[in-house]
């Protein structure tokens, strides 16, 4: 019995097209590259089938570019996280900076701390900056930032 080529119905228009609504124009995602390398094997001539180090090639190529897109992914997430954290406020370092201590309540906020900024940092979420002094003061106490005077006669 002779097989007849058939076309896969996840290639027929109407599927597509709300696929293509969802995606950038001209982009191709895993899916239909693993869909094209399935066609291919499928559709293969039995009289001249697929070199195994073509398939091998085409599976790393493959690969890298399923490799190449997660990484582009997590970059993206990443940077779209780190958007008002570190990055943002490294520009503090050297600076002095005036704060309300965390162990002070809203309504006895006392006098005020300062310190000069030695680096920034995230944790759970929260931007700290690490003073000089060795505390740790989360962005949100902050009250004043000056130019720090002892840092700028250092340079003279």
């Amino acid at each position: 019995m002779v097989e007849l080529n058939t076309i896969d119905s996840t290639y027929y228009l109407e599927n597509h097209i709300n696929k293509r609504d969802n995606q950038e124009a001209g982009t191709l995602g895993k899916d239909d590259f693993l869909k094209i390398l399935m066609s291919q094997l499928q559709n293969q001539s039995p009289l001249d089938p697929m070199k195994d180090k073509d398939f091998v090639a085409q599976m790393a190529q493959f690969t890298q570019l399923e490799q190449m897109t997660n990484m582009s992914n997590t970059f993206e997430k990443y940077f779209n996280k780190s958007e008002g954290s570190v990055a943002e406020y490294s520009h503090m370092i050297a600076k002095e900076i005036a704060y309300f201590p965390e162990e002070q309540s809203e309504g006895d906020r006392g006098e005020l701390k300062s310190g000069v900024v030695e680096a920034v940092s995230l944790k759970e979420g929260e931007v700290f900056l690490k003073l000089d002094d060795g505390a740790r003061v989360p962005v949100s106490s902050i009250q004043e930032v000056r130019n720090n005077r002892d840092g700028d006669q250092h340079g003279t």
